[in-house]
This record gives C-alpha cells, structure tokens and sequence, in this order.
C-alpha cells in the first residue's frame, strides 16, 4: 500500500480488514503533521474499530476506505472516505457526542460540495454526506437527492450503532451507480478558495499551488510567483533596487499572489521567520486587512489551544499583522523619520528620529514591499491635505508643504535601504473608487523623475485603456530600465469557479457592448445571474442558493441612498463592521447572510462572497443607451452630476468603477435587482416619494433585460 499525500492512510476493504489496529493506529499518526493532537489519537482509536465493524459487515473487496482525506480549500480533512459500488462516503465522525448540531451538518456537507465542485473524478457521482455522533440515539431514515439535483444526497445523521444501516439505505436507493475511479485518491482538484479561506491555508505553510487550479491552460498565478520571486533573487544578488508591476482581472488572484510571495519570502518553508530577508503585505484596504487580520488570527488561536498552548487572540493579532498590515501604518513609520518641517520640497531624514542600520540604512526592515490595490494610492493633493491636517498621529505629525503623492514616498521609503530592495504593486483595471485615489499613472511619474535607478518589470496589460487611460507605453518611453512580460498578467479569474468569463461580462454590460448577450448565454448555466424587481424574490433566491456554509449577501452602492423602502441598511463603516459580516456564522445577526444589512464597495473590494444580491439604485441610471449620474442631496431629490468639470468626470468614473467592483464579488452567482420605484400620488396628485420615481429605475431595468438577463 503507498501513502498519498492527501490523506494519512488509504487502504481496500480486504487490506484494511487484514491489517491490525495498532498499525492502522502508527500510519495515522506517522504521516501526520507535526505532533498529533491526544483528542485526534483517541478519535481514531474509535474510528478504525467502528470502519472495521462496518467493512466486514460489507463483506466486499472492491471498496476502498481514506482515513483524513485532505480538503485543501477548506484547510480540513475528512475523517472518513468510502468509495464503495459507485457511491462517495464522506462520513464526519464526532466520538463521544450525544447531540447533532446544525454547525456538525454543515461542516460534513462543505465537504460534499467540494468534492461535487472542485474533486474532478467525484463530479458524476453520488455523494452522500453522514455525520456520525457516536453516541446519538437515532438515525436519518430519508435518503434523498437535495433539491439542485447534483448527486449529493441531503445529509444524513446518525450514531455509531446505526451507521451500517444508513449507509445500507444509501446503497438500496442508489443500486446501479457507474464505478469510481481506481485514480479517485488523485484526482485532479481545481478548488478556487475565498481570499479568506487561502489566507488561511497560505497562513498554515501551504503554497498557491496547493489551494488554486492547477490546469497550465486556466491559471498564471504559479507563473507569476514565479517570476517574482527571481526579480527578489535576482536584486539581492545584484544588490538593485526593482519594482513590479502585476495586472490581473478582477478575480484573478492578486491578493493571493501578493500574500503568497509575502509569506514565503518572510518564512522560505521554515517555522520561523528568515532573519533579514522579510516582506511585508500592504493593503489601503482597512475592511480587506481587519478581515484577513482576524480570521488569520482566529485560526492561529484555536490551533495553540488544541496543541495546548497558552494564548491569547491578541497575541495571535500581533503574530498575523508582522506579514500583512495597513499601508498607512507603514507609510506614517516612515514619515516619523524625517526632517520636519520639509525644506525645499526635499524629504531628509532626522538622524535624531531615527536609527541607521548597516543594511536596512533609514529604511524599514523588510526588503520586499508588496501594495495591493496600487491603483488606489493617494494623490499628491490628498496625501498632502491629509498631512496639513495632522494625519495618523495627530497633532504630532503635522507636515506642510509635503512634497510627494504617495506611491513617489512609499518608493522612497524602499530607496532608503542601503542593499536592496523590491516594491511589488498588485494592479486592478478600472478599479479606483475613492476621490484622490491617483491611479497607476502616478507610479510611472514617480519613478521617471526621481527613481530612475530603479528597474521597472510591467505587465504586458499595463498598456491597455483601463490602467492610466492607455498612456503606459508614452509615460514609459524615456525609461531606459523597463522590462515587459506576460508573466505579471494574470488572465483568469479564480474567484468564479463556474464561469471565468463575468468579468467580461460586467465589463460589456456597463460598457453598453453588444457582446454582454453573447457573453451572458455562455456562462449562465455554470454562473447563475438573474434580474428581479422585488427585493422578497431576491432574498429568497439567495437562501434558496446558499448550502452549508456559503455566504451570501446585499451589495449597493456608496452612493446609493434609497434603500430604507426595501428594508436595507447599510452596514456602518468602520473595520470591525465589516469584519462580523464576513466572519460571523449565519446564527448572528450581523453576518451577511442574514440580508439586512448591505455593504458598499469600499467594504467588500478585494473580498467576495458565493452569492450576492446587487441592488441597484437610482445614482446611475441607464437613459437614452448611455449613463447618468446622480447624487442625493440628503433630504428629498437626486441631483444629475454632469461631465463639466474634471473633478465632475473623475466622480462618474468613481460611480461607474463601483458598480464593476460590486458585480464581480460573488463566486458562484448573483441577483441583480432593480426597484420598481414608486408610483403612487396622493389624493392632490402629488407623488407620494418622489425620491424613487420608476423613471429613475425603467432605464436599467431595460437595459439589463435587453441583454437576455433572466427575469425570475
């Protein structure tokens, strides 16, 4: 028998009834990850005498039996695998429980839609989720096939004394089912993780290889790891300074790759740090890094406290923020250095603010700095009102006069290094949704006139019309240090795993392209997206949708403001807000999944859910085959926000950026709904809301229904 590494034993029926306990027992805990956990040991102890029991009850040969099988998606393993006449077991065991808890069912069904959607050689099969309390009293007698007709039998409960008899029932339902596999155990796997969720396998030493497609032909993430991780190499071995370029569809897996790089950079497959050779991941994103921060954190915590260590959450948050931070913490450590007030528009360093190192000269201690989100960066005008101001720190940083945008001073924050160093900026098209945010535009500029010591590597796609309208190419004609390459693209989106085409989609859909037909026919079957008037269809639609634990969630606007008639709210800012509402269960009222609160676009960028509802209001309208753009004065009417200025243009493109943001956070589908308005008037004529006339609805209404969207 060979050990796989995606489980910690495998074995057929006949080799597994003939082989003793204890060394059933040893391969468990051998091939195990570090020092097994004593409630895991004595959980298996139980396990391989009740799977004994139950395969000699069977009595058959060609069944095969997987103790711990890997989820790489999920960060967990299955306890059990049966692959037995053509069905899939996958049977989740809690030894000494008396009780079923609905958390228990979704845990053993997450593993069922996994395998169904992401386990190549399971996707035609029956599978048939069952949790076994040892000690529970009864068992499920209702075999069915769930409502999706997928092959996944809704799951089953049961204790140790019935569990032959449910999976007797199973096999009595389903008698004629094709033969699994003999490759099962290897088959190929193409799970595409939430940010969240490959945060946490990254987190935990695994690679992007690990937890993403593997298909050469669909993903780029591993070629661009790649070749970023030898631009590191190759600066430290030449002792220069780079920065990198990476552009990817949304979706695509940037923040993967930037997290990715940052840990094995920092860790280099070992337990601890490599002194001197660290990178940091830094993120504008407050809601994006508190919730990668707390669910890094939160899983640190529980796995000290099964490896009975003494610690606490803080402590974990302290641990989790050394490799992903906020970048204005980074960039107000380095402001904290210099000379001030500045003279001359020249940045110095006060030698009496800070510490010169041999290596790290005035700069921070990391040699790779990685910037996600780059195009978001701070223009000059804002970072210096901000500064005027007082910034972070208050009255103790008030710099006037500050010379720099902010991508100019981060690159200069990088320069101060004595050795080397390499800024990595992760790039979204079209993505800029804030007032000041300055664009890629202003890296180019930075770089031609004060870094142009500094190589350049660009992505290929930089030059197309969504990164700094067009003009990389005219901006970069004088460098001399530029390098292109298609290895900084990344071309797919793994964030839908049932269509790679919706970013296309949104793209044609706002840009009025007849091709959004075309597009939409080709991936609705594999990525549900319907239309709707009435928000009660929408949300019924979602907790129709969402199995195990899927999250689902209402997504407007910033700019939206009458949703209040639809019994929205939308989720008050603040990081910690967003972190309840993509971390908490759907037990809590704050989670998303209870559809009562709506998040906008500034707090879901670079996250995602697996469905979401897009509720669109009437801040942008489609009239007349174009948009228009409105805002809400506060009180009782929109106000039309045209093109006659630059600052009135730079907005538009803002709104219309945040409805591309805001179509492509959900994974598996999406609703879109458009009010109806309201078109009652009172008894003098009068419009009783004249706030939400259908007028300010039909337009997109139409639009959206032009394109064949599905009316449900």
């Amino acid at each position: 028998m060979t050990t796989h590494p995606r489980c910690l034993y495998e074995n057929n029926f006949s080799g597994f009834l003939h082989e003793p306990d204890m060394s059933v027992f040893g391969k468990l805990n051998d091939n195990y990850h570090g020092n097994t956990p004593t409630n895991s040991r004595d959980a298996w102890k139980d396990e391989i005498l009740i799977m004994r029991e139950i395969v000699s009850s069977l009595n058959e040969e060609e069944g095969h039996i997987i103790f711990e099988y890997d989820i790489p998606r999920l960060g967990k393993r299955i306890d059990v695998v049966l692959l037995y006449k053509g069905i899939i077991f996958c049977i989740e065991f809690k030894v000494g429980e008396n009780q079923i808890l609905e958390a228990n069912v979704d845990q053993v069904l997450d593993y069922a839609l996994d395998l169904k959607n992401f386990h190549k050689f399971s996707e035609d099969h029956v599978i048939a989720p069952v949790l076994v309390a040892t000690n529970y009293p009864k068992h499920s007698s209702l075999v069915q096939i769930s409502a999706y007709h997928d092959q996944i039998i809704n799951p089953l409960v049961t204790g140790a004394s019935d569990l032959l008899k449910v999976i007797r029932s199973v096999l009595d339902a389903y008698p004629d089912e094709p033969p699994i596999s003999d490759n099962w155990i290897i088959s190929p796997y193409a799970p595409t993780p939430t940010i969240i969720e490959a945060a946490r396998s990254l987190y935990e030493n695994h690679t992007v290889e690990d937890i993403t497609r593997h298909e050469a032909d669909q993903v780029f993430t591993d070629r661009t790891i790649d070749y970023l991780l030898k631009v590191i190499q190759d600066s430290k071995e030449k002792q220069k300074k780079s920065i990198c370029f990476v552009t990817g569809v949304p979706g695509a897996g940037k923040t993967l790759v930037g997290l990715d790089v940052a840990i094995r950079q920092t860790y280099q497959n070992r337990e601890e740090p490599v002194e001197d050779e660290g990178a940091v991941y830094l993120s504008g994103n407050g809601p994006l890094v508190a919730v990668l921060t707390e669910a890094l954190a939160q899983d640190n915590y529980k796995k000290a406290h099964e490896r009975k260590e003494s610690k606490k959450l803080s402590d974990s948050r302290r641990e989790v923020s050394k490799s992903i931070q906020m970048i204005h913490r980074y960039r107000d450590n380095m402001l904290a250095k210099i000379r001030n007030p500045v003279e001359n528009g020249i940045l110095e360093i006060d030698p009496e603010k800070a510490v010169k190192m041999e290596k790290a000269g005035f700069g921070e201690v990391e040699h790779v700095a990685i910037f996600d989100e780059a195009q978001r960066s701070w223009t000059h005008k804002r970072l210096a009102d901000y500064l005027k101001r007082g910034g972070t720190y208050g009255n103790k940083l008030k710099v006037p006069n500050f010379p720099m945008s902010e991508a100019s001073f981060l690159i200069w924050s990088l320069d101060q290094r004595e050795d080397w160093a390499v800024v990595i900026c992760l790039v979204g098209g079209g993505q800029e949704i804030n007032t000041g945010e300055a664009g890629i535009s202003e890296w180019i500029k930075a770089l031609n006139e004060n870094f142009r010591h500094w190589e350049v590597h660009i992505s290929s796609k930089l030059t197309d019309p969504e990164y700094a309208e067009g003009k990389v190419n005219e901006l970069l004609a004088d460098n001399p240090n530029v390098i292109y390459s298609d290895g900084l693209h990344l071309g797919v989106s793994l964030r839908s795993f049932r269509a790679e085409k919706v970013s296309a989609f949104v793209h044609a859909l706002l840009t009025f392209d007849k091709q959004a037909a075309t597009i939409y026919r080709e991936i609705k079957d594999r990525y549900p997206i319907v239309l709707t008037r009435d928000m009660a269809k929408a949300r019924k639609w979602l907790h129709d949708k969402v199995r195990g634990t899927e999250r689902t969630g209402v997504l407007v606007s910033k700019e939206a403001a009458r949703f209040k008639p639809l019994a929205i709210h939308i989720l008050p800012s603040g990081d910690e807000n967003a972190v309840h509402w993509f971390l908490e269960d759907k037990t809590d009222t704050r989670s998303s999944n209870y559809l009562e609160d709506a998040a906008t676009e500034i707090q879901v960028q670079g996250l995602e859910l697996d469905y979401t509802c897009v509720l669109w209001d009437a801040d942008m309208r489609c009239e007349n085959g174009k948009w228009r753009y409105y805002s809400f004065n506060g009180n009782t009417k929109w106000n039309e926000l045209t093109a006659d200025s630059e600052s009135k243009q730079e907005r538009q493109k803002y709104m219309l950026n945040a409805y591309r943001v805001l179509l492509t956070r959900a994974r598996a589908g999406m609703v879109i709904c458009v009010p109806e308005g309201n078109a009652n008037k009172n008894n003098s004529g009068f419009w009783e809301d004249s706030t939400r006339l259908p007028a300010y609805y039909d337009g997109t209404y139409q639009h959206l229904k032009s394109i064949g969207i599905e009316e449900i």
